[in-house]
């Protein structure tokens, strides 16, 4: 089963946003042809200094926004995964980070070169203000 590879992927995430090296992720790669095309995950700066994560929820015809605490959006994003996405990337400026998930069912986590040099410029922000 995918979970604990995914649970791991989760962990990854949240360690690159409290590091300050978070810069994109996004789900693509779906199975057959479906509405949505694809889910975008970025940081959002709240006004009182603390931080939330815009889901962007692309389909063919609209686009949908909702914004969540990370642990709510890492949960939603989970919901998705084989339903109907097989591929979570999450960029980050010290790697890239591909989560997949094969017809067995079965999760890895490859990792590349960085993608990105610089961090999401709320990332950027968020550290300059000492929030992380």
């Amino acid at each position: 089963m995918y979970e604990p590879i995914f649970a791991l992927f989760c962990e990854r995430v949240k360690q690159s946003i409290q590091s300050g090296t978070f810069a994109k992720l996004t789900l693509a790669k779906t199975i057959g042809d479906t509405e949505i095309k694809n889910i975008y995950f970025r940081l959002v700066l709240n006004e009182d200094n603390t931080y939330s994560i815009s889901l962007t929820s692309r389909y063919k015809t609209e686009e949908i926004e909702s914004i969540h605490t990370l642990d709510e959006a890492l949960m939603v994003l989970g919901t998705y995964i084989k339903n109907p996405f097989l591929t979570a990337l999450l960029f980050t400026t010290d790697n890239d980070v591909t989560f997949k998930v094969n017809k067995k069912n079965a999760g890895s986590i490859i990792e590349q070169e960085p993608t990105f040099k610089n961090a999401s410029p709320v990332m950027l922000e968020m550290i300059e203000k000492g929030i992380v």
